[in-house]
């Protein structure tokens, strides 16, 4: 008799139905995971709302995933049954130029995970790559898998910090007051930065974001030039480093105009396919900017962003702003795209995740 379980379908644009699907089956070379936690992304948003599979569904998104492995394929070793994992979406081949240059989020064998069933179910499988390539961490007992979901998007952010070299001192404009731009905030301010800034044109998302006295400054865009008021709060300099986190190209504009002389701008944030930022080059030129496009995280940066996600010390009860049954999830996109919510994590098999 086949097994079914919960999931929440996407059937077209904004069309989100949850109800019941077959379970997966358990792979060859591979295994299953009960989907204990799972955080509810802005790529999954853009990807809820748009037709992001041309026509091509139903189709099941999410991959922020963490929770119990269930089943395991013969043969398999590394995995077991009961066993606490976060799975971080991308498979590193760990064997092209750029994996063993030590950029392997620009890695060219790893796949698109969006193609596969994804996580907003109560259950995933994974195949023989997953086995092969790894990124699974176990999560240690007693640490919660909704905080544990956090490292996933942790991972970026963690890595952009690190890459830009965000040091003691700087002063940093944060373009996007969503649950990145207060993890950048965040670990800017574990890296020693003076001054943070944060920028947003939604005053509620602004307002939550009270809860981190990380920030230094809160800008509301829509009230106020950023650029004018970025640069009064930085004495006429600009910010050592600023960072767009956000959709926008207005942003990224507006980013090149705040940043300081020989300072760095990081556009961070993905835009809508087809828009294009128009660059003063000039302005880039004479005052020596450096502009860094950032996406992903390598293995080791992986590693690193989970560990500090499930360290007490890392405030993730502070971002996690609510916590919902899957059953929610058309509640929790929109409670995410108004400001409503920081951060949503949706638990697919009930709240008990302790």
């Amino acid at each position: 008799m086949t097994e079914l379980m919960d999931a929440a379908v996407m059937y077209g644009p904004g069309d989100i139905r949850f109800e019941k699907v077959e379970k997966p089956a358990c792979p060859e070379g591979g295994f299953v995971v009960k989907v204990m936690a799972i955080g509810l992304c802005g790529s999954d948003i853009r990807n809820l709302t748009t037709d992001s599979r041309k026509g091509a569904y139903p189709h099941i998104y999410g991959h922020e995933v963490v929770g119990l492995v269930d089943e395991v394929a013969p043969g398999v070793e590394g995995y077991r049954v009961g066993e606490m994992i976060y799975v971080y979406p991308v498979e590193h081949c760990l064997k092209c130029d750029f994996c063993r240059s030590g950029h392997s989020e620009q890695c060219t064998n790893s796949g698109q995970y969006t193609d596969n069933p994804g996580g907003f179910a109560q259950y995933i499988a994974y195949g023989h790559t997953r086995v092969e390539r790894g990124a699974t961490f176990r999560v240690p007992d007693g640490v919660d898998p909704v905080r544990a979901s956090l490292a996933e998007p942790m991972s970026s952010t963690y890595a952009c910090v690190d890459n830009i070299g965000v040091t003691m001192g700087d002063s940093v404009a944060i373009l996007g007051a969503g649950p990145i731009g207060v993890f950048l905030a965040i670990l800017c301010r574990m890296r020693g930065a003076s001054d943070i800034i944060l920028v947003d044109v939604n005053a509620d998302r602004l307002a939550k974001s009270e809860a981190f006295d990380e920030i230094d400054h809160r800008v509301d865009s829509s009230v106020v030039d950023p650029v004018e008021e970025v640069l009064r709060l930085t004495g006429g300099l600009g910010a050592d480093k600023v960072i767009s986190a956000n959709p926008s190209t207005i942003a990224q504009q507006q980013g090149l105009l705040m940043t300081k002389r020989a300072g760095t701008m990081v556009f961070f944030g993905g835009v809508p396919k087809g828009a294009l930022t128009e660059v003063d080059s000039n302005l880039v030129h004479y005052r020596g900017l450096w502009i860094y496009g950032h996406y992903g995280s390598n293995t080791m940066q992986v590693q690193k962003a989970f560990e500090l996600a499930i360290d007490p010390k890392f405030p993730a009860e502070r971002i996690v702003s609510h916590v919902l049954p899957l059953s929610d999830i058309n509640e929790a996109i929109e409670m995410t795209r108004t400001g409503e919510a920081l951060k949503v994590v949706l638990v697919p098999n009930g709240a008990d995740h302790a």
